[in-house]
Formats: structure tokens, C-alpha cells, sequence
């Protein structure tokens, strides 16, 4: 395997880990795709699986035995031994790990990996009777939250506006637990994710839409029309601001979560996994 040992925190090989932007992780090709972060052997391990490519790796030196073997023979398996001994393997002590990310408590191991094409919305959409849609969610960990529980309670799919947080950003990625792997998603691209022609658009596709907000004529989530959708899509706003007003009411229904105490609101990833849990197929 090609070891490198890193002893310098400074060191040029690490620029990439640790003192790139996620927008120059993304553009690191242009203008071909970018490349990404992933943390941690689980999330690593789930990125092989669904066919992501690895170009490098950065390892503490206490985890290449147990993590590290995981990873490189995944590797092996996925890409072959030939992939597996052309990829630079950084190895650094744990006190060269804790500087270069500023906490004691590392991952233990990142890749480096090459980005995939995204299908296109309506090749996307096809045969999927479930749609999680996140319109301009702007929170890293409420992108990967919410993609958790997509994954986690049955929804087909997850579409994204290009206003909102990348999947594979390392914090969404690591906060869905490598889940951003294993649900299909897709980022719409910007001439359709133009307001209330975005709402249109899912309804070309066979889609009712559910806008998750609190209005005067929203239903209760658990409403019968609902359930019974065969194609739904579940339509979720940015933090604090909600969705804009025409894409709400563009939506086929405006939805409400029953709640106590005069609460008027629940933070959109929870509210997710609820609209998902009671509006799945599964469950009707």
C-alpha cells in the first residue's frame, strides 16, 4: 500500500482534510466534479458501497489496524487490490489528528472521494411513490437528519433545491450516519427549482404536493387524502423562515402536525420524521 506518514500538521497532503471549503471540495475538478469528505469508517464504508470512488485517505495511526483494515479491504473488494495500493494512505499520530481538527475527539479516519453525476429530476423521479423535498434547507445537520429518517421510515427518494445544503457536505453526511449512501436523491437544477414552476413541476410527475406549514386551511398530517396519495411529495421549508409563501400555497395541501402546550412549530427534522412516519405507504 502506498503509506505516506505525516508528522507535520502543516503538511501540504492535508490541505484537502482539513483547509479546503466545501465550495472548493466541490469545484475541485471544474469543470469536472468535485470531490468529498467523508468521516469516520461507518460513513466511509456506506460511500464504497454505493459505488463512490476513493482518492485518497487519512488515517490516525491508532485506528489503521481495526478501522483502517475494514476500509482497505472494502476497497479491495469494490475497486480491486490494484486501486487499493495507487491511493495515497496518510497516517498521522493522534496529536497531529487532534490539531489538525481542532478537538480531541477524532473520527479516526476520512476519505477523500470523487463525486457521481445526479440523475436528472424527472429520470429521477421515476417509479418512486415517496418524495421527501427539501426547499432551500440551508442547516447542514437538519439536511442530514432529515435525510436519515427518509432512509430510515420508507420514503423513495429525496430531491433537493439548489439552495439548499449539499448531502455530502461532511456535516450532513456524518449527522445522516452515511445514509445521504443509501436513499436515491438528486438536486434540482436552478430553471426548476424556480417557485411556484417547481411546485408544477412535481405535479407534471404525477405528484401531489404537501407543503408542511401552519396556515389557516392546512389538514391534520394524519388526513385520509393523504395517505391514500399514490404519489406524494412532502415538502419541507429552510429553518426559522419556513417555505415562501407562493410555494406554499402552490402545493396541493398545506399540513399540520397536532401539537400541545400552544407549541406552534417543531424543528423541520423532526417534523419530518413525523410527516414521513404517518404519510409512508406502509403505514396506511
Amino acid at each position: 500500500m502506498n503509506w505516506i506518514e505525516i508528522k507535520d500538521v502543516n503538511a501540504p497532503e492535508l490541505d484537502v482534510f482539513a483547509r479546503s471549503s466545501e465550495a472548493e471540495l466541490y469545484h475541485y475538478f471544474e469543470p469536472e466534479l468535485g470531490v468529498f469528505i467523508a468521516e469516520s469508517a461507518n460513513v466511509v464504508l456506506r460511500a464504497l458501497e454505493a459505488g463512490y470512488e476513493p482518492l485518497s485517505l487519512l488515517v490516525e495511526a491508532q485506528r489503521v489496524e481495526k478501522e483502517g483494515t475494514l476500509v482497505f479491504e472494502k476497497i479491495e473488494e469494490l475497486f480491486g487490490k490494484e486501486k487499493l495500493e495507487s491511493i495515497p494512505v496518510y497516517v498521522a499520530p493522534h496529536e497531529t489528528v487532534t490539531l489538525l481538527t481542532g478537538y480531541s475527539l477524532v473520527r479516526g479516519l476520512w476519505a477523500v472521494m470523487q463525486r457521481k453525476p445526479l440523475p436528472e429530476l424527472s429520470k429521477f423521479c421515476e417509479g418512486k411513490r415517496r418524495l421527501a423535498v427539501l426547499y432551500d434547507v440551508v442547516n447542514p445537520t437538519n439536511v442530514g437528519a432529515i435525510i436519515r429518517s427518509a432512509a430510515a421510515l420508507g420514503m423513495d427518494g429525496v430531491v433537493l433545491t439548489k439552495g439548499s445544503v449539499n448531502p455530502l457536505t461532511r456535516r450532513a453526511a456524518r449527522v445522516s450516519m452515511g445514509t445521504v449512501f443509501q436513499i436515491p436523491w438528486t438536486v434540482a437544477k436552478s430553471d426548476e427549482c424556480n417557485g411556484t414552476d417547481f411546485i408544477a413541476k412535481l405535479g407534471t410527475l404525477g405528484y401531489q404536493t404537501v407543503a408542511m406549514a401552519l396556515t389557516k386551511d392546512s389538514v391534520s398530517v394524519r388526513d385520509k387524502r393523504l395517505k391514500e396519495a399514490e404519489k406524494l411529495a412532502i415538502v419541507l421549508g429552510t429553518e426559522g423562515d419556513g417555505l415562501p409563501k407562493d410555494v406554499m400555497q402552490a402545493c396541493d395541501y398545506r399540513v399540520m402536525i397536532p401539537m400541545y402546550h400552544g407549541v406552534d412549530s417543531l424543528n423541520v427534522a423532526a417534523a419530518s420524521a413525523l410527516a414521513f412516519w404517518e404519510l409512508n405507504l406502509l403505514n396506511i
